[in-house]
Formats: structure tokens, sequence, C-alpha cells
């Protein structure tokens, strides 16, 4: 079953249309045609291992950048030769997909393999077998690893079982990001699309000015939410039950073990491993929101978040790597529904091409503002004082707007004027 969301030029008109409803026969015939598929996601944390044997079985050390070539390669080219899927599961089939255990062991085996390629890597750059770039190539293999644990850690960071939400902060470890357990479900889901949100980029904003508002202004609302949660309980800060804290001392954990087994020479590769992986997820970040702006009510507040205010795509490639995290229209209405039941929407801003694509894309500003901002003015029918404005624009357009009103003087009475 798929809903219809009905765009009518007024974001204040955007509807929902409920579909027929399938029949009994149908819901009980129906299967998930995607789901032998869903295991192909734990090729991402083999990579490391691929490129050793690619490596062993050829003596290329070229090999050790399959990571980046895999993701911002291949990916994007099968995106493109394996096209959409819109098909969504039947709302009554949606108890059953959750009840499935297979979908959530597909996460849950992500993180063993996450943690066995990471200590392997370490192995290689501590046994001085690796020239420079080979490190290199081989600790950007593993950052990808690490940035896409960080979708994974999001896909279990948003559900109710306590073992999910601790698996979230471990998967989140690598990459040293555990703050985005508490930011992502505290803070950008609240204030998405808007210009509060420090994970919400702005019309006109490239990513390159995106990238550290979004890191510092990120870590500090962590940090203030954790410090008001834990107000509200009545303890104080510094407490083993903060969120925020055992999160980062698992990454403490984690790397000081790395380090004490290891020596110190894999240091600069565990750095730039976890920069890659807290990079892949700003830079999708970036794109999921690009622009888009949820308006504010009457009484100063903004409203309910819906599924206009994300930026969508249904590329059968990437979101088979992902789970289904390019379905992001539907996880900003229902955070809490599983990858497997996500919908598809067709009237909601519609992403050109799959994340992958899209990553390398938001790498060079002036082709992503050529493909992206005609499209925010698409969905805002020409009218950019809808959308999420960088404060540059925001000037030019109050600007452009008062040079406007000054140069039509000679019907316009001073009182008029002085209003306007």
């Amino acid at each position: 079953m798929s809903a219809v969301f009905v765009h009518t030029g007024d974001m204040s008109t955007v509807n929902v249309q409920a579909p027929s409803m399938p029949t009994a026969a149908s819901t009980r015939r129906w299967r998930d045609p995607r789901k032998p598929f869903w295991a192909l996601g734990l090729v991402v944390p083999t990579l490391p291992f691929l490129a050793g044997l690619l490596v062993a079985a050829t003596g290329w050390g070229g090999f050790w950048w399959l990571g980046p070539v895999v993701i911002f390669g291949l990916m994007p080219l099968f995106d493109q030769l394996l096209g959409l899927d819109t098909r969504n599961p039947p709302e009554a089939a949606v108890a059953a997909l959750d009840a499935d255990r297979y979908y959530r062991r597909c996460t849950y085996l992500y993180l063993p393999l996450q943690f066995a390629s990471l200590v392997w890597a370490c192995a290689m750059w501590a046994s001085g077998d690796l020239s420079t770039l080979e490190s290199l190539g081989l600790a950007l293999t593993v950052g990808c690893v690490a940035g896409i644990a960080i979708n994974t850690a999001h896909e279990l960071g948003h559900k109710h079982p306590a073992v999910e939400r601790w698996l979230a902060k471990v998967a989140l470890s690598q990459s040293a990001y555990g703050h985005f357990y508490i930011e992502h479900n505290r803070g950008h889901h609240v204030r998405v699309s808007t210009p509060d949100d420090p994970a919400s980029s702005r019309f006109g904003e490239s990513f390159y000015a995106f990238f550290p508002r979004t890191v510092v202004g990120s870590a500090r609302s962590a940090v203030h939410l954790e410090r008001e949660r834990r107000r509200r309980a009545g303890q104080p800060f510094w407490t083993p039950r903060n969120d925020l804290l055992n999160a980062w001392a698992m990454t403490v954990v984690a790397f000081g073990a790395l380090l004490a087994v290891f020596g110190w020479s894999i240091a600069p590769w565990l750095a730039i491993q976890a920069v890659v992986g807290f990079s892949l997820l700003e830079v999708v970040n970036y794109i999921e929101h690009y622009g888009l702006l949820r308006a504010r009510r009457d009484d100063g507040r903004y409203e309910r978040c819906r599924p206009e205010h994300s930026w969508n795509a249904s590329n059968v490639a990437s979101n088979i790597l992902l789970y289904q995290l390019q379905r992001h229209s539907d996880h900003h209405a229902f955070p809490t529904r599983r990858f497997q039941t996500l919908r598809h929407f067709d009237d909601v801003p519609q992403l050109p091409t799959g994340y992958a694509g899209m990553v390398v894309l938001a790498t060079v500003p002036p082709l992503w503002r050529r493909v992206m901002d005609p499209r925010v003015l698409a969905f805002y029918d020409g009218d950019r004082s809808r959308a999420n404005l960088s404060p540059r624009h925001r000037a030019r357009l109050t600007v452009t707007t008062v040079t406007t009103v000054t140069t039509d003087t000679s019907t316009t009475s001073p009182a008029t004027l002085a209003h306007a």
C-alpha cells in the first residue's frame, strides 16, 4: 500500500490520500521481494578483507582503496542501472515484517564484522608491510565501513528495545561520534528542516560551509540536551547514566585497547578512518533536508514534521546498502518504523539519484547547486522565501525586497511606503 501526498502549491495543503486497501487474500500472499537482498548490506564491513584478498591475489596495492571505489564509483553506477523500486508493503503486512527477526539480524551482524575489519586493519597498519599510500587507502576503506556503521546505529537507535539502543552506541564508537545517539534522536528529529537545526542544510549553503556548522553545532546540542535530561532527573552531569559520556567512553575504551595491542603507529590511521566515517554521516545529513523548511505557526512554533520536509530516493542499490535510509520522508514522519516497512511517496521532494551519487555531487558545490537549487525552487513554486535559506541568501532576498519597494515610489504615499 502506498500513501499519496498531493502538493497543491501551498505547503499547508499537502494532504494524505488513503489508497484502496488490498484484499485479505492478496495480503496473505504478499512477500517482501527484496528480503534475500538485505543481507547484501553486510558486504560493506567485509570490504577491508576483500581489499586484502585482492592485493594478495594480484600484488597490486591499489586495491586497498576498494572502499571509496565501491561506494562512490560502483554504487552510483548500480543506482542508475537498477533504477527505482517504489513498491510499498501493504499496511496489513507491517506487523509481520516487524516481527520477522531476519531483518534485525541483518543490522546486528554488521557490528561484529565492522569491528573484526577494524582490528584486522590495525594489524595491517602495525605490520609495517604497507606503504603510506596503501595505509591511507586502507584507512579510507575502513572509514567507509565506519560511516555506514553510523547508518546502522541510526536504524538501531530509534528502536525501543534497550539492547538495540546500546548496540547503536557500540556502532558509533568506531567513528568517535557517540553524541549522534543523543543529538539525532532528541535534537535533529525535533528541529529538522528549521534554521535552528545544525544538521539541516540551507538553500545556497555549500557542504564545506555546512560541515563545520553541523559538526560543532551537533556536539554542543548533544551536551546541552543530555545536561538538561540529567537536571530534570535530579542527577549530576558526571554520572555513568549519562548517555553522552558512556557513548564517548566506548570510543576511549575501543581506541585505547587497539593502541595498547598494536602500538601508537596506528593512531594516525585510526583518526583518519574516524573522520572519514563521521564526514560520510554529515554529507548525508547535508543531502537529506537541503533547503526544505517547516513553516512557523501563529504561535511561533514550527509545524509538525511531515514527509515533504525530507528529500526522498528509492534507488534500489543504495537503499539495499543503507537499509532504506533514502526513504527519509517516511522515516522523519514515522521515526520508529523499521527499515523494511518504510514507504515511498511520490509527491514529496525527490532526489535525482541515490545517496552514493549525491555524495559525490555535494563535494562539487557549483554542480550541486545547478542540480538541486532548481528542484528546491520548483517545490516551492519559485518562492525562495519559503525555503530554508542561508543567512547570505536571506539577506540578499531582504535587500531585493526593499529595493523593489523603494523603486516604486511615484504612486505610493509616504505613509504607505513607511508602512511597507
